[in-house]
């Protein structure tokens, strides 16, 4: 027989589900068992005392036990559970399960389990609804985004994530052996868009594993996480990069809110805000001007070229107040504080930028450069010419002008629900954590 799941049991006659025990209430001449499947609930109703084999599987069960159980399903005004009760002839016990180590929930005399604890035993943690509604949240914003991209004829890459070379800056990386040399696990596909690029993609993303080796302990940063990168050609200036992004990010979430909006903000008490276009948009040196005026805060002087964490947390206070967004693109960064591959202008200033949601980093985005000597030239100005040569190579036989970004899905996510990034992620990645 075919399975049902929870959520389409209604009317059928004949019934097969299968699930975990999410509770049982076991008496003397009845029983109640709640069956749970990744799309609900459904309660099965068994008569003690006119099947043994029926009360002899029942008798064994515990919560989180899992169980395939056969028969009709009854509507029932008297049943809470979405007013339909299955009534078994058959229930399997595929897996008993021991009594469960961590408490997921705070219940009666005891406290819910902490994060560290629950993440230890993960895949117990991960069968709650709430964070099963995580995981269908992030399927539908990672789709929505991989929708728009294609229907803008971008194509879907996979670049390697075992390089020769240490990406980007040549800090941050894992070393591994490979073989008789060494390797590293790759900062971002960053290189490798750009190598599309020369390669006559013009327009390309990539969904994947990025790797920081950065001993941060913060509720935002993590040692892995699923990248969300994209380069395109042909662009004009950075702006075209920033358009996009904000376009993109306003399709996604309505996407989310269309799906799911009513459920998030009931399971994790935060609103899925649409954001309307254009994003707000400032130079670096202006904003810190503003948080000056707004907030009497004074950034050293010495760290003006970058954005400090207290002025990102303070620039979601300002744009929701000047502008009521939750966006903000800031540019104009300092040279010494971008990737040596940002283009400059006449003036040294990078074409680039950075988006800031709710108060957090979520991109830093830019137009490249793609003229071989100004490349080279960069590169050797922060002493990585012979670091990154296989990848300067790429711009000395054509390559037209482009930009992009990246996105972390695990930030994003941890951002949309008000979360913190170890309960946003599949399975969370630390300098002291490697399992499970």
């Amino acid at each position: 027989m075919e399975r049902t799941y929870a959520k389409d049991v209604r009317g059928a006659e004949q019934i097969k589900v299968c699930g975990f025990v999410d509770t049982i209430r076991n008496k003397s001449k009845m029983a109640f068992i709640v069956l749970k499947d990744i799309t609900g609930r459904v309660q099965i109703t068994v008569e003690k005392g006119e099947d043994e084999a029926l009360d002899a599987a029942v008798n064994q069960l515990t919560p989180d036990s899992v169980i395939t159980v056969e028969g009709k399903a009854v509507e029932s005004e008297y049943v809470k559970l979405g007013g339909v009760e299955i009534y078994p002839r058959k229930i399997t016990v595929e897996s008993l399960a021991a009594p469960l180590p961590i408490d997921r929930e705070a219940r009666k005399g005891h406290e819910r389990s902490s994060i560290d604890q629950r993440i230890d035993y993960r895949w117990i943690d991960l069968r709650t609804d709430k964070n099963q509604l995580l995981f269908k949240v992030q399927t539908v914003l990672v789709g929505a985004m991989r929708d728009f991209l294609r229907q803008k004829n971008f194509l879907e890459i996979h670049t390697p994530k075992l390089i020769g070379a240490a990406s980007e800056s040549g800090a941050d990386v894992f070393e591994v052996k490979y073989f008789d040399r060494s390797a590293y696990l790759a900062q971002s596909p960053q290189f490798y868009k750009q190598m599309a690029m020369a390669s006559g993609f013009e327009r390309i993303f990539e969904v994947g594993p990025v790797f920081r080796a950065e001993k941060s302990y913060t509720s935002k940063h993590t040692t892995e996480f699923t990248g969300f990168d994209l380069e395109f050609s042909f662009i004009e200036s950075f702006r075209d990069v920033m358009h996009l992004q904000a376009e993109l990010l306003t399709y996604a979430l309505t996407k989310v809110k269309e799906a799911y909006g009513k459920e998030i903000e009931e399971v994790f008490g935060t609103p899925v805000v649409v954001p309307t276009l254009p994003f707000p948009e400032i130079k670096l040196a202006d904003l810190y001007d503003e948080l000056e005026r707004e907030y009497g805060y004074h950034a050293p002087e010495s760290e003006k070229g970058d954005l400090t964490t207290e002025a990102e947390h303070l620039s979601y206070e300002w744009v929701k107040k000047k502008y009521g967004h939750e966006f903000l693109f800031i540019t104009d960064y300092s040279a010494e504080k971008r990737a040596f591959y940002h283009m400059r202008d006449e003036n040294g200033v990078p074409q680039g930028y950075d988006l800031i949601w709710r108060g957090v980093e979520i991109t830093t985005g830019a137009q490249r450069e793609h003229r071989y000597e100004q490349l080279k030239a960069q590169a050797d100005e922060r002493g990585l010419g012979e670091d990154v040569k296989f990848y300067l190579d790429f711009f000395r036989y054509g390559c037209p002008p482009h930009g992009g970004f990246g996105l972390g899905v695990d930030r994003l996510t941890m951002l949309l629900l008000g979360l913190g990034i170890k309960e946003a992620m599949f399975i969370f990645r630390s300098p002291v954590r490697l399992t499970p």
